[in-house]
């Protein structure tokens, strides 16, 4: 993890008027093997978020570049506020402690194991009985076989809903919303959460334990450079090509990365290093033992970043 030493580094109780925060224009200034002293547009494309989202920052901002060098916390509506009693308890917790006081808690809340007491009807083995299984672990174990699985679309679906980031890619590029492939997205995720008990609200308190574990583990830290395995630049979004294969891209709304490269080289012929927000991690490898233990994999909220592009 990359502690922040960086001057030009905001805190996390900056006042708004600081003109170091992000501001729905974006502009950057001559990052990172861009031509010196070019000025370019960084801010996410209008047709890659939604005007509205449930999120303490509107997606212009915590989608844009502005945000992944000045990174501050991303907080749900209302998770904190209904869910105090589990954050009291994660902080009166041993470290070693704290995934199982989560998992009893998220169980508990939600009747994870007794899904008749919150009105879940049927004959054992019908399609309601098996949509009670659909929680928050097997949505994300889902996901690491298949991220344009079913399970995917609820997660992207998550990520637009609470961040106000469009999936842009899901089985197929989505950049018409009237379009087929935006339909068929649609249609998963609607199956997906269908029949299932607060799914969404499951990944609301799932994002913030990844947050609260992350602030614990590495304290003063806010970025981590992670990997990702491609075999073409082109399957990307390149907002901005640079030189010494550093370039802008726009990244889908949710993205699996590892934050070893030895893995990364397994899954493409070139390297994408990015330095990733903390804030912009939803879950990763070792936050909840038994879940995602195969490829130090990390699933990674989207928007616009710097990359770094390197071969193997």
């Amino acid at each position: 993890m990359k502690p922040e030493n960086e001057p030009a580094s905001v805190g996390v109780y900056a006042s708004d008027n600081s003109p170091t925060l992000c501001r729905g224009d974006d502009n950057v200034r001559g990052h990172h093997g861009l031509p010196d002293g070019a000025t370019h547009k960084a801010t996410l494309p209008r047709d890659a978020r939604l005007p509205i989202n449930r999120c303490n920052l509107p997606a212009v901002v915590l989608g844009g570049l502005t945000y992944q060098h000045y990174p501050s916390p991303l907080l749900i509506d209302g998770v904190a506020e209904l869910h105090a009693d589990l954050f009291r308890r994660l902080a009166a917790a041993r470290p070693e402690a704290r995934g199982e006081v989560f998992r009893d808690y998220l169980t508990v809340h939600f009747r994870l194991e007794r899904p008749e007491e919150i009105g879940l009807s049927g004959e054992p083995g019908s399609h309601k009985k098996s949509r009670a299984k659909a929680n928050y672990i097997r949505m994300v174990r889902g996901w690491s076989f298949d991220s344009d699985s079913r399970e995917g679309a609820v997660l992207k679906g998550w990520v637009e809903s609470r961040f106000g980031l469009m999936p842009r890619y899901h089985g197929q590029p989505l950049r018409d919303p009237a379009g087929d492939g935006y339909r068929r997205y649609q249609e998963m995720r609607s199956h997906g959460l269908y029949g299932t008990n607060a799914l969404e609200a499951q990944f609301d308190l799932l994002y913030t334990f990844c947050q609260f574990e992350l602030a614990e583990r590495h304290p003063g830290a806010r970025h981590v450079t992670l990997y990702r395995g491609v075999n073409r630049l082109a399957d990307h979004e390149v907002l901005k090509k640079g030189e010494g294969g550093q370039h802008v891209v726009l990244l889908n709304n949710l993205n699996s990365f590892t934050c070893s490269r030895e893995r990364a080289c397994e899954f493409g012929d070139y390297i994408l290093a990015v330095d990733i927000p903390l804030t912009k991690i939803f879950f990763h490898c070792g936050l909840l033992p038994g879940v995602l233990q195969g490829e130090d994999e990390f699933l990674v909220i989207g928007g616009v970043v710097e990359v770094t592009l390197s071969t193997m």
